[in-house]
C-alpha cells in the first residue's frame, strides 16, 4: 500500500495571508502526521494563533507524544496564552506505520468523510476547537489502513461556503458527485471540493479555505518517496 496526500487552499477574499495553516511531520516511529489548524476569524491575528497551535502540536509530536494528548496540550497553551478569548480548530491526520492504523483527531465542529469506494460517512460527532476552555477533549477515530480508504478533512470554509446567497453548500452530495463520477486522484478532489466552494461565493471566498485529502491505495512503481508543493506568489 502506499499514502497518497493533496492539500487545496485559498484565503479569504481581499485577505493577503490565511488563517489557516498546514504542517507535514514525519513520526518518529514510522509514518507522518498532518497537521491543520484554523485560527479565530482571519487575516494576521487568525495566522499567529493557528501557527502557536501547530508549532506546539508537531514539537509534540515529534517527540513521540500521543495525538489526543497533543491536541489537548496545545489547547491548554491557547486558552493561557488568550485567556479563554481566542478558539482555533484542529485536525491531525496521522498514518501510524507502527500499528498499521490512521488516526484522526479533530477538534472542529466541521464534519470529515471517510470514504471506502462508494461508501461516504461522515463524522460529525460534537466537537469543540481548542481554546474553549481547560477541559477540551479531542473526538479520536482510529481506522485500520487499507486500501481503497479515503479521508477528506477541510476548514469552516468550506462548511459556510454560499451561505451569504443562501445556497450552503453540500458536502457530502458534493463528495459523492465527484467520486461517483469517476475515481479522481487526491489532488484532483481536493481542487474540485475548493472550487466549488469558491464558486458559490462568487469567486470572492468569505473565508479561508482549506482541504486535506489522504488516500490509501495499493502500491505501484518504486519505493521513492515525493512531495510537490506549489505555491502561486502575487506581486
Amino acid at each position: 500500500m502506499e499514502i497518497q496526500l493533496a492539500v487545496a487552499k485559498v484565503n479569504k477574499y481581499a485577505v493577503s495571508e490565511s488563517g489557516d495553516t498546514l504542517e507535514v511531520i514525519e513520526r518518529p516511529n514510522g509514518g507522518l502526521s498532518v497537521v491543520l489548524a484554523d485560527g479565530q476569524t482571519s487575516g494576521r491575528g487568525a495566522k499567529a494563533v493557528s501557527q502557536l497551535v501547530v508549532r506546539k502540536v508537531i514539537g509534540l509530536l515529534a517527540e513521540g507524544v500521543r495525538d489526543g494528548a497533543t491536541a489537548r496540550a496545545a489547547s491548554d497553551a491557547l486558552f493561557t496564552d488568550k485567556a479563554g478569548k481566542v478558539t482555533c480548530t484542529l485536525n491531525i491526520a496521522s498514518v501510524d506505520l507502527h500499528s498499521k492504523t490512521i488516526v484522526l483527531t479533530r477538534n472542529n465542529p466541521a464534519p470529515m468523510f471517510i470514504c471506502r469506494d462508494e461508501e461516504i460517512t461522515a463524522h460529525k460527532e460534537e466537537s469543540v476547537s481548542l481554546g474553549a476552555s481547560r477541559n477540551v477533549r479531542p473526538v479520536i477515530t482510529e481506522l485500520e489502513l487499507e486500501a481503497g480508504l479515503t479521508i477528506i478533512i477541510f476548514s469552516d470554509g468550506i462548511s459556510h461556503a454560499g451561505e451569504r446567497r443562501g445556497q450552503p453548500m453540500n458536502v457530502g452530495a458534493t463528495i459523492r458527485s465527484i467520486i461517483e463520477d469517476q475515481d479522481p486522484a487526491p489532488q484532483q478532489l481536493a481542487d474540485s471540493l475548493l472550487a466549488h466552494a469558491v464558486s458559490l461565493d462568487d469567486n470572492r471566498p468569505a473565508d479561508d479555505v482549506s482541504v486535506l485529502v489522504l488516500k490509501v491505495s495499493e502500491h505501484s512503481g518504486d519505493n521513492v518517496r515525493r512531495m510537490t508543493v506549489r505555491l502561486p506568489i502575487n506581486g
